[in-house]
């Protein structure tokens, strides 16, 4: 078979109008392409389940399918209680907090009047109006923390409609994701299917055991300083640690908040060490020995996907954009033509680099992961 071999200028043309066309049909199937993924990845962290209640329970494949579902649906309902009983608590303390941090803004200013001499009674109190208005919205509060799991009742049922088809025929998919291939490639394709898919379904696992790790740190760091609404705090920056660097960022600027409000300058200043402490221990323990080095992404990649993902699907789009990114990084990395492309978008690499280890007791010792 003859290429046709095209002008460098006129490949880059297509590969720009390519891009170009491949984020306007992003944009435009939000509805569909949104909730399918988060589907595709939930079937990645459901897979093993099903396997075992298939192969060693001898579940029909419905049976199982249904049965993770359930699970799935239990786990999901259960943290949409937490959130709703814990900002309805929060909801109700808002007056409260309000009248707090205006008492601390007015002693803040006599202290910066009498200490500096300067006049700012027009910045602060320009502060407080826009600090009333925001204590006083709980729906923006409300609207800002159930937008980050769904964007309304169709977004769940669209979900859990893909979830189910994606978990039951996901036979028919690998096998014909090999099929469309020539005969004489099937064997490589199929090898490349079984490695994403075990990198992903790991991947996907590593992300959530992070989350887990990350909220159980901050909720005994949170605790401990004695902040109000510890957990909920806790679970949220676990869940915006999903967005590298940005996430831990603003989830520290809201526990400070909190703490500032129900508490004293000092204790949002320990938090703030403390969310510091975390995010050292996250990158240098928890990511490299829990989620690996092979589906790291580069810090600039990152942010480029953090901004595409929010400006093509909002906030669903922040957190679905870096297990995306970490996707096609390893199918880059798989296929021969794009593997400078899959370097491109992960961390430099360190060929001498010894891998860490820690010896927790006599038989058990963690390992850094690939």
């Amino acid at each position: 078979m003859n290429f046709l071999r095209l002008p460098f200028l006129v490949n880059l043309t297509l590969v720009v109008i390519s891009i170009i066309g491949l984020g306007y049909l992003l944009a435009l199937g939000q509805s569909i392409l949104a909730p399918f993924f988060l589907a595709f990845l939930m079937a990645m962290l459901f897979l093993p389940a099903a396997t075992f209640m298939e192969r060693r329970l001898r579940f029909p494949r419905s049976i199982s399918t249904m049965t993770s579902v359930f699970i799935m649906l239990a786990i999901l309902a259960g943290l949409i209680y937490f959130f709703g009983s814990q900002l309805s608590d929060f909801s109700k303390d808002l007056p409260h907090l309000r009248e707090q941090m205006t008492t601390v803004f007015s002693n803040l200013q006599h202290w910066i009047s009498k200490t500096f001499n300067v006049k700012i009674d027009e910045q602060l109190d320009y502060i407080n109006q826009g600090l009333n208005k925001l204590l006083s919205s709980s729906g923006v509060i409300l609207g800002f923390t159930f937008g980050i799991f769904s964007s309304g009742f169709g977004f769940i049922v669209f979900f859990t409609l893909f979830f189910i088809f994606i978990l039951n025929y996901r036979r028919v998919l690998n096998n014909f994701i090999v099929t469309v291939f020539n005969e004489k490639h099937k064997a490589s394709v199929q090898e490349v299917v079984t490695e994403i898919r075990v990198m992903t379904k790991k991947y996907i696992f590593g992300l959530c055991l992070q989350v887990l790790i990350v909220s159980v740190l901050c909720s005994i760091l949170l605790t401990v300083l004695g902040v109000k609404y510890a957990i909920l705090l806790a679970v949220l920056t676990g869940l915006l640690n999903v967005i590298p660097y940005l996430g831990i960022c603003i989830s520290l600027l809201i526990s400070c908040f909190i703490a500032f409000a129900t508490g004293t300058p000092s204790t949002c200043i320990y938090v703030a060490i403390g969310y510091i402490a975390v995010h050292i221990i996250d990158g240098n323990i928890v990511l490299p020995f829990v989620v690996g080095s092979k589906v790291k992404i580069n810090a600039l990649f990152s942010f480029i996907g953090i901004i595409l993902g929010e400006h093509l699907w909002g906030i669903a789009g922040m957190f679905l954009c870096i297990p995306a990114i970490a996707i096609i990084k390893i199918i880059f990395e798989r296929v021969e033509g794009l593997k400078p492309w899959g370097k491109l978008l992960g961390e430099e690499e360190k060929p001498d680099k010894k891998k860490k280890s820690y010896k927790i007791s006599k038989n058990i010792t963690i390992k850094e992961m690939d």
